[in-house]
């Protein structure tokens, strides 16, 4: 077994929650494509984030892959043999990213970034803020991470509506809407939530048109990956104060450039992708029964379809 995360100190936490079924098992740790290269000819199953792609193909023995996370685009590469299988985690970002969410969320209606901005100034701006209770939230994507985001603002007063790829009820949603009613769910939203994964179905989900749908008050809240947006069409939107603003974590670039433009506009937020962060404690549980599940050959779970990307 390989453990690979491209930094040491993570990557020996993640190897320090494994529980190794049996003593035939050997567990190694790589966080370079260096120190990975002598190991992965022999590895079986691979733990790991941001693997080397091209170091897929040399693993010829390799069965199993456990992201550390819930994307996977980065395993979806040429190099992945087809008989591999891949596995995503469940069940741990969905809380996180739920109240980032509603954290965020509060920062616009509570006009935190407003009142900093007068305190450094010493200025006395009385502003009332705005009412959470009542917001409509549009999640788009209400799966295992999307349905914690509906049931926590449901919580806080919020009205949740949501999108997905068939339009199927969700249990305390109001409204569900299929892909064809994208912008008509994005028209009735105070806030947009984007927890998609990243597919060539998602890949540029949010554009000119749809930007267009939304509310000139509205806020668009990314979790899920840079790409699910038009950057460009983004860009214009808020520059031309076409809606109210975006809360972004994720970005067509990571790190974002130091001269991207959305640094300095004053209604974007910038976060460094941890709005659903990989705890090596929290994931290892999930890893931990999934390993016990592959040695006894029982069905893995959160197995990806390739075709879908999830």
């Amino acid at each position: 077994m390989l453990v690979y995360y491209p930094d040491a100190p993570t990557a020996r936490a993640f190897a320090d929650f494994v529980r190794l079924p049996d003593a035939s098992t050997s567990l190694h740790v790589a966080s370079t494509p260096e120190e990975a290269a002598p190991l992965v000819g022999k590895t079986d199953v691979l733990y790991g984030w941001k693997f080397p792609p091209e170091l897929l193909g040399r693993a010829s023995r390799l069965r199993w892959i456990q992201a550390m996370g819930a994307g996977v685009e980065r395993f979806l590469v040429p190099e992945l043999p087809p008989s591999v299988v891949l596995t995503r985690v469940t069940g741990v970002f969905g809380p996180w990213m739920a109240e980032y969410t509603v954290g965020w969320c509060l920062w616009v209606t509570q006009r935190i970034h407003l009142f900093q901005r007068e305190q450094q100034a010493r200025r006395w701006t009385a502003v009332d803020p705005l009412r959470l209770h009542g917001a409509v939230l549009c999640v788009v994507g209400l799966g295992d991470i999307g349905r914690p985001i509906a049931r926590t603002a449901r919580r806080m007063g919020m009205r949740v509506i949501g999108v997905t790829r068939r339009g199927r009820p969700v249990a305390g949603v109001e409204k569900v809407h299929d892909l064809s009613g994208l912008k008509t769910a994005l028209g009735a939203a105070d806030f947009v939530a984007l927890v998609v994964p990243l597919s060539p179905e998602t890949t540029g989900l949010i554009g000119e048109e749809e930007l267009a749908a939304m509310k000139p008050s509205a806020w668009l809240i990314n979790m899920a990956r840079g790409p699910v947006v038009v950057e460009g069409a983004l860009i214009r939107a808020l520059a031309e104060r076409r809606i109210g603003g975006a809360v972004l974590d994720v970005f067509d670039t990571e790190p974002l450039p130091a001269e991207h433009p959305l640094w300095t506009m004053d209604n974007v937020a910038v976060t460094p992708h941890i709005s659903g962060p990989s705890d090596p404690a929290e994931i290892a549980p999930f890893f931990n029964d999934n390993l016990r599940r592959f040695v006894e050959g029982r069905p893995l779970r959160a197995v990806v379809n390739r075709a879908r990307g999830y």
